[in-house]
């Protein structure tokens, strides 16, 4: 089966505000897709129906086809989701944690014993497993919250805001997580208002503000629709590369359209095109044997976009 998250038409008011309107988004596959917009943009409220949480005003959320609404049981049986900050009681212990959650979603004890172990490993956490959950820290303890909605095996899984109120070593091992569940065959849609964490694992992203979808697409092709073609990527030297050996050699390569220097190893390259002509460059550059060490799509770039369409929808 292809996992698949859809909502159509989908609303919700709380009297007279609207904190969704009239949500059209299908995403399929299996895949990373963010969710990104700022606070009170409508994220927690989209994952609140896909979930069943609360019901909607207008319209209906779909998981792997089936209606949430009408069928909600089959629906969620396939889903596994961390809405907001779930707290589990201090004086359990992840394991026993993870079998209340099995005995609520019906697993058999025999599953349950066996996935416990298996997702405590995924969230690195099994050195923890019989110790009390109280005694953890943020991040220990967001851990085990996203090893719950992974025991279920679920093809699809639903993250919400997983990194907020945690240190930069919390974000990191979460972040980690979701780069590993990526090569599972699962589908992963998590909501962010940080952007960076979205660059960092997502394959595609939703920005979403006021309720209204602003656009859907992969990360490459948000970047050149909003630059008009051409993409702005970052290049990381082993060693110091000179300025004449940026015009020389780098800046003539067909598709270079501009460069800047970010410091004296690393580079902003403007690349006319897709990502097929990202891929072209990318070669080329490499086979100047400069050193190169790493090449990706330019986060402020992408910040640009994100602050720019943000300010656009709340004018």
């Amino acid at each position: 089966m292809t996992p698949s998250l859809e909502a159509r038409g989908l609303t919700k008011r709380f009297g007279s505000f609207t904190a969704l309107d009239h949500l059209d988004l299908k995403v399929d596959g299996s895949k990373c897709v963010g969710f990104l917009g700022p606070n009170g943009a409508g994220k927690t409220t989209t994952l609140k129906m896909f979930t069943d949480l609360i019901f909607p005003s207008e319209g209906e959320a779909f998981i792997n086809d089936i209606s949430v609404q009408r069928h909600r049981k089959t629906a969620l049986a396939s889903c596994g989701a961390l809405i907001e900050s779930p707290e589990i009681y201090g004086s359990l212990t992840p394991r026993e944690a993870l079998e209340l959650v099995g005995a609520v979603r019906g697993m058999a004890r025999a599953e349950v014993r066996s996935r416990t172990d298996e997702v405590l490993a995924q969230v690195k956490m099994s050195e923890w497993a019989d110790q009390k959950f109280g005694r953890f820290s943020k991040g220990m303890k967001q851990r085990v919250n996203i090893a719950s909605t992974l025991l279920s095996d679920p093809l699809v899984v639903m993250l919400d805001e997983p990194s907020t109120g945690l240190d930069p070593r919390g974000m990191a091992e979460v972040r980690s997580i979701i780069r590993d569940l990526k090569g599972q065959g699962r589908l992963i849609f998590f909501s962010s208002h940080i952007l960076s964490e979205v660059v960092d694992v997502c394959d595609e992203v939703a920005l979403v503000n006021r309720g209204k979808l602003l656009f859907y697409d992969t990360l490459a092709n948000v970047t050149a629709r909003f630059t008009h073609g051409a993409t702005s990527v970052d290049a990381e030297f082993l060693s110091p590369v000179s300025d004449s050996d940026v015009t020389a050699r780098i800046a003539t390569i067909p598709g270079v359209t501009g460069w800047s220097r970010l410091d004296d190893r690393r580079l902003s390259v403007m690349v006319d095109g897709g990502p097929a002509a990202r891929a072209t460059v990318l070669e080329q550059i490499a086979a100047l044997r400069l050193g190169l060490v790493g090449f990706h799509e330019s986060r402020s770039a992408l910040e640009d976009i994100y602050l720019r369409e943000i300010s656009t929808g709340d004018s």
